[in-house]
């Protein structure tokens, strides 16, 4: 039924294209911002597709329609996507066309590619204004086609902003603003345009619920040497944070006024700008009355290192989360196949627990609990009316985390529910191994994760199988869960941000195993990296781990793991023991002393 409504729309959606003289319309996966996750007003590739994951654009052609996305939902995709007559395009798959290699094939001279220019990043719309323009193809960046057809498209999401206190901060607003000029001076900039929503609440200290999960408020920022002008919607703005802003000479704005404002604007010097991450109509705007310097947002790489008490705040926020999580393990593996449970049920049981916990503000995601097959999709989501039925055998994977007053975390855990094959067992132990010898790198600074990634993805791929998606990303502190730019990741990607991992920073590890139709295993720590010995071969790096939860002894088999895989699988339970079993009830602390003997 849902499908057929999305035949109708596409019907209509072609109606309007034809009225305003466009062949073919791009829908990305975006807000104003080209936040990861977005709020339910920008879902408009959800509306005309169906298709619910987080990455995705839309190609509404005459008569094709296509979707591109990722290897986390190539299986998701397909199911949303069947009965829809959208085509699907597995993107980084052997033959199939990048977005702009298939508009260049399917746009003839005088074809009108349409999009709403808010919604798509600089980078990307520059290429199209480029290749399309060699086709002699026109674009048209300022229509959100949505309008008049999604009729009970919600509002804009708007909640107000709250100010961190500044003991949690490690910095002032004030601080940091300076840092900030700093970078602004060294490009030889006067301006800067700042539009990415976790690095404008890390800038100001603030934080906001515009998006689900995501502590953040929509607006903009635009620093000048000595002035600084942030833009609000009203009913974002408390009396407390009028204040906060007269304190430190903040310029409040009206979110809605932004493109006015950079219009009438008088410039008197370069204006630096990351084009990853500002919009195209933005960019369109300012690039006419200024020069425009492209580089990384200062704030980006300022954010990513963590202050000494930040991390310390962390440490504690994520020794209080990881007791959760073995308690909640220890809760399912002491009721599966007594009390009636499902992967929501399941869900909503470690989302409970967690809200329970002091400092609590959200959850940092929604949580994926997969059991069997579904786990083999990398993001599936379970709800109310849709999951499967827990039952003593397999495995269940579960990927979660939380928003907490002092840090923000994610770990995953896949756990043995009963009897599990060979097979699984062989794959289990191989995402363990690799997870672990990354833990344990000693490297040489200048490293990026991309000279690392193969520690983990090793054991995987002498199975010669591969999971499509990166080994790791970097978690913000009170913020977003996914925080660049620093990754840990094989594939180079042309454009694509690499940096080298500075002491501070905090990346996830996270290998897995995803098998179509059978199973799916991941085993997530989060690690914070430090500097070792420096000597006269260098400055030595290593990581320290923040994640301690039981890696399910079920499944660790001797014979699929090497002397030294045994020896840090031991270690590394040792310390979790250490660590945890003090917070539990002695009943808890009995089977975790089980679940962390040598093996």
């Amino acid at each position: 039924m849902e499908n057929e409504k999305i035949v109708e729309r596409l019907a209509l959606l072609r109606d309007k294209m034809q009225q305003n003289g466009i062949d073919f319309y791009m829908i990305p996966t975006a807000d104003f911002h080209n936040s990861e996750y977005v709020d339910k007003h920008f879902k408009v590739r959800e509306f005309f597709s169906n298709f619910s994951g987080s990455n995705g654009t839309l190609i509404v052609g005459k008569k094709e329609t296509g979707l591109w996305t990722d290897g986390r939902y190539f299986i998701q995709a397909e199911n949303e996507l069947r009965g829809t007559g959208i085509s699907l395009f597995r993107m980084n798959e052997d033959g199939v066309p990048t977005i702009i290699e298939y508009l260049e094939t399917e746009m003839q001279a005088g074809d009108t590619l349409g999009f709403d220019g808010r919604v798509a990043d600089c980078n990307f719309g520059k290429k199209l204004e480029e290749k399309l323009g060699q086709k002699g193809a026109f674009i048209k960046y300022g229509m959100d086609l949505a309008e008049g057809i999604w009729v009970d498209r919600p509002t804009l999401p708007c909640h107000e902003v709250f100010i961190l206190p500044e003991d949690i901060c490690g910095q002032t607003c004030e601080e940091k603003l300076e840092k900030v000029r700093e970078k602004m001076r060294e490009k030889n900039a006067s301006y800067f345009l700042l539009s990415k929503l976790d690095d404008l609440m890390w800038l100001f200290n603030i934080r906001g619920m515009d998006v689900t999960c995501n502590p953040v408020a929509l607006s903009y920022g635009f620093v000048t040497r000595k002035e600084c002008f942030f833009f609000l919607q009203q009913g974002a703005v408390t009396e407390a944070f009028r204040q906060y802003c007269e304190k430190y000479n903040i310029i409040l704005k009206d979110y809605h006024e932004i493109t006015k404002f950079l219009k009438e604007y008088s410039y008197e010097g370069a204006v630096l700008y990351d084009a990853a991450h500002l919009n195209y109509a933005l960019y369109s705007t300012v690039s006419e009355k200024a020069q425009m310097i492209n580089a990384a947002n200062p704030t980006e790489a300022l954010k990513a290192v963590k202050n000494e008490v930040e991390l310390q705040n962390m440490r504690e926020v994520f020794l209080r989360d990881n007791v959760i999580v073995t308690k909640f393990i220890y809760w399912l593996k002491k009721n599966i196949g007594k009390t009636p449970l499902n992967e929501y049920t399941a869900a909503m049981k470690l989302d409970s627990m967690r809200r329970q916990a002091e400092g609590f503000l959200d959850l940092s995601f929604e949580t994926i609990a997969g059991y069997k097959e579904n786990a083999a999709m990398m993001h599936y989501e379970a709800t109310k009316e849709n999951n499967k039925q827990l039952e003593p055998e397999g495995m269940l994977l579960v990927d979660s985390g939380g928003q907490y007053l002092g840090g923000t975390t994610d770990i995953t855990r896949t756990i043995v529910l009963g009897e599990i094959s060979e097979e699984m067992k062989q794959h289990f132990c191989a995402v363990a191994a690799g997870m672990l010898r990354l833990t344990n790198a000693n490297f040489l600074y200048g490293c990026t994760g991309r000279n690392l990634d193969i520690l983990a993805r090793g054991p995987v791929w002498e199975l010669n199988m591969d999971y499509k998606c990166g080994t790791g990303h970097g978690v913000g502190y009170i913020l977003n869960v996914h925080e660049g730019p620093q990754n840990i990741r094989w594939k180079f990607v042309e454009g694509q941000k690499e940096c080298a991992l500075e002491e501070g920073m905090i990346v996830t590890n996270e290998p897995g195993v995803y098998r179509e139709g059978s199973h799916g295993i991941r085993t997530e720590n989060v690690l914070l990296v430090r500097k070792g010995e420096k000597n006269g071969d260098g400055q030595f790096m290593h990581f320290e781990t923040l994640t301690f939860v039981p890696i399910d002894r079920a499944a660790l088999d001797q014979k699929y793991l090497t002397k030294t895989d045994i020896k840090l699988i031991n270690n590394y339970h040792k310390e979790v023991y250490r660590r945890i079993a003090p917070y539990l009830t002695e009943e808890e602390k009995e089977w975790l002393k089980a679940e962390t003997m040598p093996i």
